[in-house]
């Protein structure tokens, strides 16, 4: 299940919804917050943009990669687009599997290839109103890209 939406979400539901299969034996998942201290001081939100569609897809894809290296039982992703404040949700990965390696790595993988693979768009707002675009930082690209030179499973 994957959603791009503006309206907040809540991780405990999501969770609960991927133990809805009853042969779960983990479940790992990862919320991540909108935070301080961006690129620029005085950030007081964040402004993100999607392509409808093609960022479903995308994610979808990324979803398919998952399930070819481990193997898991349900994904639900979360992703929130619009203006977020400081300590707001922004994106919620939650993996669920037989075993506990699975459902990390895979939680993991997926968290890791949304922040580079995946069409956001985002701008950090400051204090005054001005804004600026945040460029994808280099530390993202080498997490990502640490998964391409790991075997499967």
């Amino acid at each position: 299940m994957i959603r791009v939406q503006e309206a907040p979400f809540d991780s405990g539901e999501e969770i609960a919804a991927l133990n809805a299969e009853g042969e779960t034996g983990a479940i790992a998942s990862f919320t991540g917050l909108v935070r301080a201290g961006g690129d620029r001081e005085d950030v007081t939100a964040l402004f993100l943009e999607h392509y409808p569609g093609m960022t479903e897809q995308v994610i979808e894809g990324l979803v398919q990669q998952a399930r070819g290296r481990w193997s898991i039982q349900a994904v639900r992703i979360v992703h929130r687009v619009g203006t977020l404040p400081l300590g707001a949700p922004i994106v919620f990965v939650g993996v669920a599997s037989a075993h506990r390696h699975d459902a990390f790595a895979a939680c993991e993988f997926l968290m890791d290839a949304l922040k580079t693979d995946a069409p956001f768009w985002k701008k950090e707002i400051t204090r005054d109103g001005s804004s600026q675009w945040v460029e994808q930082k280099e530390s993202d690209r080498t997490r990502a890209n640490r998964w391409s030179q790991e075997s499967a499973r």
